[in-house]
């Protein structure tokens, strides 16, 4: 699903999978404004509106695409590829950070506290029956929860984007 949000809609598409918060706020709150929803600020909403959208809705996103282009080259980037660098030097950073500190606690302990919410709020949901009233507030929260699992998983188990990146360095590629 990604490589298809990248190749349809490039500078959207790298800025929705780089698991920057920011960008990807700002790809959703786009991909929303133009087929006239609200789309989650994570990989997969942003997957199933693109991929759910369309054909007409498809021609306004890549004319959204263009602007989404230009706003992010007024912000200093010059390529859409620069968005997903942006996302494996963060990445580097944190590890960085970790390692220059001495400090494996912090993440660590934040990974343990996010995996047993999770698996917290997931054991409720399967043992009760949420009140119709609370289901919005419940979805935003597994919602939230959802996406910081999967930053935990990325963080220690790496991406698909770093993934990438080590199999085309491997194959001896620029």
């Amino acid at each position: 699903m990604n490589d298809f949000i990248k190749k349809a809609l490039p500078w959207i598409g790298a800025a929705a999978t780089g698991n920057v918060p920011g960008l990807i706020g700002m790809a959703a709150q786009t991909i929303g404004d133009v087929i006239g929803v609200q789309v989650d600020a994570n990989q997969k909403a942003i997957g199933q509106a693109v991929t759910g959208a369309t054909p007409e809705q498809l021609l306004a996103l890549r004319e959204a695409d263009n602007e989404f282009a230009a706003k992010m080259q007024a912000l200093g980037f010059a390529h859409a590829e620069e968005l997903e660098r942006v996302a494996a030097g963060d990445r580097a950073d944190a590890r960085g950070r970790e390692i220059k500190t001495g400090d494996s606690w912090t993440p660590r302990g934040l990974a343990v506290l996010v995996v047993v919410g999770w698996l917290a709020v997931q054991a409720f949901l399967l043992t009760h029956v949420v009140d119709p009233a609370m289901r919005e507030l419940v979805a935003r929260v597994l919602g939230t929860l959802d996406g910081a699992l999967m930053m935990v998983l990325s963080y220690y188990f790496g991406s698909s984007a770093g993934s990438a990146e080590k199999n085309r360095l491997l194959a001896g590629g620029k």
